[in-house]
């Protein structure tokens, strides 16, 4: 039995980002950025936010709409998009869960520009 492949996170087409940011945004402007204005979407993961705007399926009516303008860490661990799970706890998870959750960091941070923090968010 081989080893199993390394996980590949590279995008198709090569992504040109900017410096990640660490400004503060609060839970108000993370918020509002769910979507209904197309020109500002952000998702956070443990307490990092992602700006995902030009992503349709994180606006109204998409796949991943459930976690625009939310940390939605606990979600992503647990491969959900049923809102109740779309919540920033996720300490409380299995390692698995802990691991796919990592997993999805890494696949923002590739993806997408990191354009804050928010304050007193997990960043572990």
């Amino acid at each position: 039995m081989s080893p199993p492949e390394p996980k590949n996170f590279e995008p198709k087409e090569p992504v040109q980002l900017a410096p990640p940011k660490d400004d503060p945004i609060t839970l108000e402007e993370l918020a509002a950025a769910d979507g209904r204005d197309p020109n500002k979407v952000y998702v956070a993961i443990k307490g990092t936010v992602f700006d995902v705007s030009g992503n349709k399926s994180y606006l109204p009516g998409g796949s991943y709409h459930v976690f625009a303008g939310k940390d939605g860490s606990r979600g992503l661990a647990m491969s959900s998009v049923n809102a109740a799970d779309a919540v920033p706890e996720w300490s409380d998870l299995g390692e698995k869960e802990k691991g796919v959750l990592n997993d999805w960091y890494t696949f923002f941070s590739k993806r997408y520009n990191i354009v804050g923090k928010i304050p007193g968010g997990t960043n572990l």
